[in-house]
């Protein structure tokens, strides 16, 4: 059975290929489109994952249900008319006239792509997120955890998995959702929803939680099983496109920050109370799943589960052995999801529940259970394959972009010698030298993964520096994630098990530490404490000392062990930065015209797509284009 899955018209729209069972190809929107978080609906995705089918599409499987979600908004401008109804009144018409007729819309698309007469079938959002957690993981039986801003109703949802079965056993519903507390903090801290979340991630360390106590006692009512009620007083999403309200800044005392103003430590505070809030809610909430379901494995998605540090905490404290989180985890994943849902409920009906059961509300009958060691599962046995699931181009169509550029004749050809090419690069990236790598099959899900990826040496004091104000053009306190040699990872991070996903976080190891300096002193400003290296490999070492890993295995990723081998070498060090190969205001790139034209754009040095090197040092100046300007992006 060959099946389409999508999700759309939100933000992250993407599409998969599945064939009895098999994933066989997924990509998100944006890569094609260059358009940053495309919420449009998926057509080039779709072409993309249709051109790898061996035959005829069975059915789509779209990864909401719209009535049910219009019928959520309707309700809720209902509930608070007539606030909020010049926004409701402006969301009409694309309801109105796309989203309310989504069958005949994917049925058009699909018939514009080759495919007529297809049926088209929905799952509910939050079944879409657990069927995408739970059915590629390693584990034949898991509890399953949900959470994101809102899907229909549903804003967070307990339930477990067993061989073929999916059930979803509990819910939070809207407008009580940590997905929007997060979101609203990171509006308020002048970052943009539903992109900027990872940056106040990023920015935690830097703070005290200082206003934590503040936003328990008055911006929610948690209570012992994770549930909670949000303070609706402070908060805008019931009445239109705003997180917050004028009473959100009163009560916490401090004024929105502008986009584009100067970062203060009260930012970082703030990022700190929220992220220590948002981890002590998943806590709770895996305690009471835990309790509710006896399961020792535990399988996440939606994108709350994309917060590496909070699932790193949870790894540390919370009850599950093993957790295995979806390396597609927003609604991009949400289009693997619907399919495997309706693949598994169709593979065994009698024991599956339709793809419109709904959960029960959760409360606070269950009690937390007690905490248990726990590892991350080692995940080359899920069904991810990875998550090396997009694109792929041949050594023809890589010379064809670099003809079309003017720089064919100034690349390097390694088409015989993989070996060579990266001892080539090893050694340039140890002379401090950075690299755009390109190989294989570009990644599905918001990681580089070593697919589409920026590497650099982490030795290097300046690098992370570098990299931020030179390369990426983004706000100089974001740290970057390394890429380690699977069997060399004790080494250099605390970390159990391996993390081919880079959603855990670990703290480097205390051989590879240097003495606490003086600016780690509580009062001392975050920018002298970002400028203070910390460890042996500091250009990916974050200021409490962690890192968000990616260990790299033989088995998983040839190309970039091999890589990693040869800079080990030469250097002794088996560990790279790793980060996605883009530009400001741009998706990481995917085919090679956008690699080159991300490589002439930026300070790069160098260039490897497939087996073709490229550095700029031996390129003439009418080749070379004027850097960008370096200025942040809002997102």
């Amino acid at each position: 059975m060959r099946l389409l899955g999508l999700s759309a018209y939100y933000h992250d729209s993407a599409a998969v290929l599945l064939e009895d069972g098999v994933i066989v190809a997924a990509a998100q929107e944006e890569r094609f489109t260059r358009i940053k978080h495309d919420p449009a609906f998926p057509r080039a995705a779709a072409a993309y994952c249709l051109s790898q089918s061996t035959g005829p599409l069975d059915a789509v499987v779209y990864y909401e249900k719209p009535l049910l979600k219009f019928e959520r908004i309707l309700t809720t401008a209902l509930a608070v008319a007539p606030r909020g109804f010049r926004t409701f009144a402006a969301a009409m018409p694309t309801w109105l006239r796309e989203k309310l007729w989504l069958p005949s819309v994917i049925a058009d698309e699909l018939a514009a792509l080759g495919h007529p007469n297809v049926p088209v079938h929905f799952a509910a959002h939050h079944q879409a997120h657990a069927a995408s957690a739970f059915f590629p993981s390693p584990f034949d039986r898991a509890a399953i955890l949900t959470l994101d801003g809102v899907g229909e109703w549903s804003t967070t949802t307990l339930g477990r998995g067993h061989g073929s079965q999916l059930d979803l056993l509990h819910d939070l519903r809207f407008p009580h959702s940590l997905g929007l507390l997060y979101s609203a903090f990171t509006h308020h801290c002048g970052f943009r929803v539903n992109s900027g979340e990872y940056k106040l991630m990023g920015l935690a360390p830097y703070g005290h939680p200082r206003f934590a106590k503040r936003i328990r006692e008055h911006f929610l009512d948690l209570k012992a099983d994770g549930s909670f009620r949000l303070n609706l007083d402070l908060f805008g999403h019931l009445h239109g496109q705003a997180m917050t309200n004028a009473r959100f800044a009163e009560k916490l005392g401090i004024p929105a920050r502008p986009p584009e103003a100067p970062l203060e430590q009260v930012h970082c505070d703030l990022a700190r109370s929220i992220q220590d809030v948002a981890e002590e809610i998943i806590l709770r909430l895996a305690r009471t799943l835990h309790a509710m379901t006896g399961e020792e494995n535990l399988c996440m998605a939606g994108g709350v589960a994309l917060n590496c540090v909070a699932n790193a905490r949870l790894l540390r404290e919370g009850p599950f052995k093993n957790i295995w989180v979806q390396p597609a985890a927003g609604d991009a994943g949400g289009a693997l999801g619907a399919a495997l849902a309706y693949h598994h409920a169709s593979f065994n009906p009698s024991t599956n529940p339709p793809l419109n059961s709904q959960p029960s509300t959760l409360n606070s009958s269950a009690p937390p259970s007690a905490s248990v060691s726990s590892v991350v599962h080692s995940a080359p046995t899920d069904a991810m394959r990875g998550a090396f699931l997009g694109p792929s181009y041949t050594d023809t169509e890589i010379a064809s972009a670099l003809a079309t550029s003017g720089l064919l004749p100034h690349a390097e050809n390694f088409s015989n010698n993989t070996s060579a090419l990266h001892a080539r690069l090893a050694t340039l990236l140890a002379s401090g030298q950075v690299l755009g790598f390109c190989q294989g099959r570009a990644e599905f899900g918001p990681r580089a993964l070593g697919a589409r990826s920026i590497l650099a040496d982490p030795r290097s004091p300046d690098m992370q520096r570098r990299l931020n104000l030179k390369i990426k053009a983004r706000e100089s306190f974001r740290p970057f994630a390394p890429i380690v040699l699977a069997e060399r990872a004790s080494n250099f991070f605390d970390l159990p098990a391996p993390s081919p996903y880079m959603l855990f976080t670990a703290p480097v190891s205390a051989s590879q530490r240097l003495p606490s300096p003086a600016s780690d002193a509580l009062d001392a400003a975050w920018q002298q404490r970002l400028a203070t290296p910390r460890s042996t490999i500091p250009a990916v070492t974050h200021v409490d000392y962690s890192a968000r890993v990616q260990t790299v295995a033989a088995s998983e990723n040839p190309a970039l062990h091999s890589l990693l081998s040869a800079f080990e070498k030469l250097t002794s060090c088996p560990v790279l930065v790793n980060t996605s190969f883009n530009v400001r205001g741009e998706p990481p790139v995917c085919h090679p015209r956008e690699a080159i034209a991300g490589f002439l754009a930026t300070d790069m040095d160098a260039l490897a797509f497939g087996p073709y090197l490229l550095e700029k040092k031996n390129l003439p100046d009418a080749l070379l284009r004027p850097a960008q300007p370096r200025h942040f992006s809002p997102d």
